[in-house]
This record gives C-alpha cells, sequence and structure tokens, in this order.
C-alpha cells in the first residue's frame, strides 16, 4: 500500500464548530495530492465499547429508543470510553451497568470505526466469558429492557431491522461462527 501514501490530506485548517457531551464537529480545510483544496467535516468520538455475551446459548442484549433514528433497537450492551479509559474495563462497566451480569473474563472480539468516512470513533467488542448476575444500574438518562434471545430471534430481529447496527450483526454473526465451530 505504499502506493497510496501519495494520496494523503494535508490539513491546512482546523475550525472547531462545536463541543458536547459525547462529540466534537469540526471542518478541516485540506489540501489534496494535486494542490486543490477542499473540506472536511469531522466528528470526534471518544470511543466505545461493546460486549457479546452469551448465556446457555442466547445472547444478552438491551432494547432502547434510539433518537436519531426515531425508534427502538435491540443491541448488545455497549458505551463511550471515558477519557483515557481502557476499553476492556469500559465494556466490563457497560455490561454490567446495562445488564447487571459481571464477566469473569472479556476476550477481544474486534475494533472497527464505525463511520470513517466522518467519524473517528472506534468501536472495541468484547465476548464475555464466565458470567455472574448481579444487579444493572443504568445511566440516569438510560431507560433500556434487558433480554436474552434465541439465535433464531436475533436473525428475526435483524430482519425487522430490530437490530440494525453493525456491532449488533457483526456479533450475531460471531455467534454463528461459534456455534458451528465452537471457536470465536
Amino acid at each position: 500500500m505504499e502506493k497510496t501514501e501519495q494520496f494523503r490530506e494535508k490539513t491546512i485548517k482546523t475550525e472547531p464548530i462545536f463541543e458536547g457531551r459525547i462529540i466534537s464537529l469540526q471542518v478541516d480545510t485540506v489540501e489534496l495530492p494535486d494542490g486543490k483544496t477542499a473540506t472536511r467535516e469531522i466528528v470526534r468520538h471518544p470511543g466505545a465499547a461493546a460486549v457479546l455475551a452469551l448465556i446457555e446459548d442466547k445472547m444478552l442484549v438491551v432494547e432502547q429508543y434510539r433518537k436519531p433514528m426515531e425508534k427502538f433497537q435491540v443491541e448488545i450492551p455497549a458505551g463511550k470510553l471515558d477519557a483515557g479509559e481502557d476499553p476492556m474495563v469500559a465494556a466490563a462497566r457497560e455490561l454490567e451497568e446495562e445488564t447487571g451480569y459481571r464477566a469473569g473474563k472479556l476476550r477481544p472480539l474486534s475494533a472497527f470505526y464505525t463511520s470513517p468516512g466522518f467519524a473517528d470513533e472506534k468501536l472495541y467488542i468484547y465476548i464475555a466469558e464466565d458470567l455472574v448476575k448481579g444487579e444493572s444500574s443504568p445511566d440516569e438518562d438510560e431507560y433500556l429492557a434487558v433480554e436474552a434471545i434465541t439465535f433464531d430471534q436475533a436473525q428475526q430481529y435483524m430482519k425487522e431491522e430490530r437490530i440494525s447496527d453493525a456491532k449488533t450483526i457483526l456479533a450475531v454473526y460471531a455467534w454463528h461462527i461459534y456455534r458451528l465451530t465452537g471457536e470465536i
């Protein structure tokens, strides 16, 4: 991929637009490889962690209202990273806060950029093992229902678009591989 280095964009100017609790927005002016300039709208996000948690061949999910889409979503437990926080620590925290379960062990599954065309959010997904039931304690502005769903339910929810976010779809496919091979 050395040949692509010639296509790197050089930042000329960054203009901060918005600074929020979770994200910030900036507009960068960049110099293109041909010498022309262009603008790039960039969302900065601290990153997030999510957990694929299986109990007796069921996946723990939460259902909550997602305002940007104006609909309820079924998702694996997840949340944003605090400044400087280890993603595995965040994954453990979010699993317990949202579902009440603690993981005896967490293993990395994958990490990916959610929308690299305009955002720098990196999401880390872990597999929870040796689960122990405890008490959930969602954030004060977080209203969610916890459920353990079967693989068939997960597939049906995807068809119905009740599951339609990348992290949960990736988790369902990882679960499918696990069911076929015994390994993730």
